[in-house]
């Protein structure tokens, strides 16, 4: 059985709508698409290049993928070959309830039961990254289909937008697998893990809290 690992950008308010450009998701008037790009640095680059190593699969959900589909084909050769040449020879799962353009090698849209089906995904490879994709994000922390949830948090509040969780999450916990690392512009990379459970509680002023 391998993991399906979320990567996800969000401010300190847990915006994730459209850090890449402003064309990237305008619903709903956003107007801060591209809030990521002042704040990119060498440090967050090579973190998230890292990320991707044992990647052999994608599961995008259908505005990501139309996005990483017009532009990661043209991309082998330049300054992101790595991340390109990854991308380009994986399979792709599309999460949609419409009739995507399947035309980038090696894409397959998912059938109409989505947890189903990215059980299955998840049975037949190591490493399944999900990036982006925040309504199919939380349609898995809903179903708890995220083994580990990694997040560039950067140092800014929007107050609009699409937030990592949003909708659907159900009570999880999670446990810290690294140190967080911080880049030189602030932004702090975080690193968790599914853990058994959910959410306990307790009282604050019992006397064995520090014990």
């Amino acid at each position: 059985m391998g993991l399906v690992h979320v990567e996800l950008f969000t401010t300190l308010d847990l915006v994730g709508q459209a850090p890449g450009g402003p064309d990237e998701d305008p619903e709903g008037g956003f107007p801060f698409g591209g809030w990521q790009a002042p704040l990119l640095d060498d440090v967050m680059g090579r973190q998230v290049t890292t990320a991707y190593e044992g990647t052999d699969a994608l599961l995008l959900g259908r505005k990501t993928y139309d996005i990483f589909a017009a532009y990661w084909p043209h991309q082998e050769g330049g300054q992101d070959d790595d991340i390109a040449t990854l991308f380009n020879r994986v399979p792709k799962y599309v999460a949609s309830r419409g009739e995507p353009d399947l035309s980038w090698a090696g894409s397959t849209q998912l059938g109409p039961d989505l947890a189903a089906a990215v059980r299955e995904v998840r049975s037949r490879h190591e490493h399944v990254a999900v990036v982006g994709s925040l309504d199919l994000v939380q349609s898995l922390l809903h179903e708890k289909l995220v083994d580990r949830l990694d997040l560039w948090v950067y140092p800014i509040v929007l107050g609009v937008g699409k937030k990592v969780f949003d909708g659907g999450a159900v009570p999880t916990n999670f446990t810290l697998l690294a140190p967080p690392e911080a880049g030189p512009k602030g932004a702090v990379h975080l690193r968790y893990g599914l853990a058994e459970g959910v959410p306990g509680t307790g009282d604050m002023a019992a006397p064995d809290r520090n014990g």
